[in-house]
């Protein structure tokens, strides 16, 4: 049975426009997510823009949402750093928040080994008691962890499950087929994650449940129970979301769509910047095509 299961919002982390964190709007976010049937909240993900924010900011955000949750779903904090010991220290406070799972990224930038990958997963996992899920994507972070490695860290108690980001549905036999049944895995990549969950997943941690919460939430169910007529029909207004969203790095599309949903201001940290002028109509025509009121 899975930990967790459904759609798991990789939230956006409000800003203003001098980049400072704009809690307000986190906390309305956060209503947004809990109103509209968002399973779990993951926080402080790629999608959270966690590589630029410092440790102490990093933890205040985790605490912040942990608060502003209060039990009602559950909550997931991103942990990973290309530093074990940042790792360490990351996941230390994500615990002490009261999170209920971390969230760790491979390492990035240093490419580590496989060998290496596996080590670091376990050298935290063994150091701060509290259930932690593997993230692997490589397009981000220029290493792979094989299905593998991932089967090998499954064995470690508190390791309950990966985040497989690398939109290759063939993999959720290839992982299944080495892990025990209690080990969960979710997709990363929206465009796939019908089929991702059809296939034996368990769910999936969202960019596209940052602006259709339920209609994900929706989809998703239904792939759960193994409805796959019922999932594509439910998916299917949301597929050029789930293209157009990665349209410039993310989160540069996903947060300039929350900002004409009139959920939060435009502040984004550089070396991010602003949604192009040219990609504007693009991310809004697939936004209205989708029944998501705009300005």
């Amino acid at each position: 049975m899975a930990v967790f299961r459904g759609s798991m919002v990789a939230l956006v982390t409000p800003m203003y426009e001098d980049g400072s964190v704009d809690f307000e709007s986190l906390e309305k976010l956060i209503e947004f997510h809990v109103q509209f049937k968002t399973d779990a909240i993951v926080t402080m993900g790629t999608t959270g823009e966690s590589a630029t924010l410092d440790v102490e900011e990093h933890c205040n955000v985790v605490r912040f949402v942990v608060e502003k949750v209060k039990g009602r779903i559950p909550v997931i904090a991103g942990t990973g750093a290309n530093s074990t010991s940042e790792a360490i220290q990351l996941t230390a406070c994500a615990k002490e928040a009261g999170v209920d799972a971390c969230l760790l990224v491979t390492p990035y930038y240093n490419k580590p080994t496989q060998e290496g990958l596996f080590l670091h997963h376990k050298k935290i996992a063994e150091t701060v008691s509290i259930p932690q899920i593997l993230y692997n994507v490589p397009g981000r972070t220029a290493v792979d962890m094989s299905p593998e490695t991932i089967i090998r860290l499954s064995k470690i108690n508190n390791i309950i499950g990966v985040k497989e980001a690398t939109g290759e549905v063939g993999r959720v036999a290839l992982i299944k087929a080495g892990v025990d049944e209690t080990f969960d895995l979710y997709t990363g990549d929206d465009e796939t994650a019908i089929a991702f969950i059809l296939a034996g997943g368990h769910g999936g941690i969202s960019v596209t449940a940052n602006v259709a919460p339920q209609q994900v939430h929706d989809a998703y169910d239904a792939a759960l129970a193994g409805d796959a007529e019922r999932a594509h029909e439910l998916d299917r207004p949301l597929r050029a979301i789930h293209r157009d969203i990665f349209i410039e790095s993310n989160p540069i599309p996903v947060k300039w769509a929350l900002v004409k949903m009139g959920l939060m201001e435009a502040g984004i940290r550089l070396p991010l910047t602003p949604l192009s002028t040219a990609c504007q109509p693009i991310v809004l025509k697939a936004l209205k095509d989708a029944g998501i009121q705009v300005t």
